[in-house]
């Protein structure tokens, strides 16, 4: 099976074209053998890039562990660039169905290549049985939350996809690796969810890591920046126009008066080859 390794800022996936060859049947056990570092292709996970009737592509993405996702921010970016640089889709705007309904996106060239691309987001939701957590709020804003033995207060908000984001004076690997994985699993939180910590740096500005549902910490998470955007401008510590620094990049963020959010960020083709399949 052919694929193709590509990347958003450091969150890095395995690319399946499903346009030139058919969609795996096990596509979660196949995520799982590929993501694997140590014995696989290595990845945050696997997506396939699928033809849609009322878009130009579907995404669908597994993470690491096998488990199926409704979006992500950053191979969102990848995919638009692997249509437009294979010659799949042939424009600068075009629409990538995902589990959390169809996203547009604007794509930018360097030298007839995507280099980087302008997703629209949507809008956040904000009602607690929706994002879904039991915690009180719509949306839950500076909610205490006891993890680990550690008084939290978090603000959850959903971008198709449920996140929970603590502001910090520092971030540290405790934080993300000690406590990141228990919010993932807190019983308030029935779907899991994604636990960001940021430290923001000026009203335009945060510096962010993200310990993501399913693969553990990222180097990147898009739709994670767009729920800091907004968080930090409902708890007035953010303007709604920011610049998210994480490890492995930056991603601009604005949140629009139309109440959709934009993200901008690179989007990478590293590597392409075959996997093996048995038969």
């Amino acid at each position: 099976m052919r694929f193709t390794k590509m990347h958003g800022a450091g969150n890095d996936y395995i690319y399946l074209d499903c346009f030139a060859q058919p969609a795996p049947p096990n596509p979660s056990e196949l995520a799982v053998m590929m993501s694997d570092r140590p014995t696989g292709i290595g990845g945050d996970g696997a997506v396939g890039d699928d033809p849609a009737e009322r878009a130009d592509a579907r995404m669908r993405m597994f993470n690491a562990d096998g488990s199926e996702s409704e979006m992500c921010g950053n191979a969102i970016r990848c995919v638009a660039k692997y249509l437009s640089d294979h010659g799949i889709v042939r424009k600068s705007e075009l629409t990538i169905d995902t589990g959390a309904g169809p996203l547009t996106l604007q794509t930018f060239s360097d030298n007839g290549r995507v280099s980087k691309a302008r997703v629209n987001m949507g809008r956040p939701i904000l009602e607690a049985g929706r994002i879904p957590t039991e915690l009180p709020g719509d949306p839950p804003l500076r909610v205490p939350l006891e993890v680990g033995g550690r008084a939290l207060q978090v603000t959850c908000i959903s971008m198709g996809n449920p996140h929970c984001i603590t502001f910090v004076d520092e971030l540290s690997d405790e934080l993300v690796l000690g406590i990141g994985p228990q919010i993932e699993r807190h019983p308030a939180f029935p779907r899991r969810v994604n636990a960001e910590f940021v430290k923001v740096l000026s009203p335009r500005e945060v510096e962010m890591r993200v310990w993501e549902r399913g693969s553990g910490e990222t180097l990147a998470c898009g739709t994670g920046a767009s729920a800091v955007c907004v968080a930090g401008a409902l708890n007035g510590l953010t303007e709604r126009t920011i610049t998210a620094h994480l490890p492995g990049g930056d991603l601009t963020l604005e949140w629009a008066a139309s109440d959709d959010v934009y993200m901008t960020g690179p989007a990478v083709e590293v590597f392409s080859g075959d996997w093996p399949v048995a038969g």
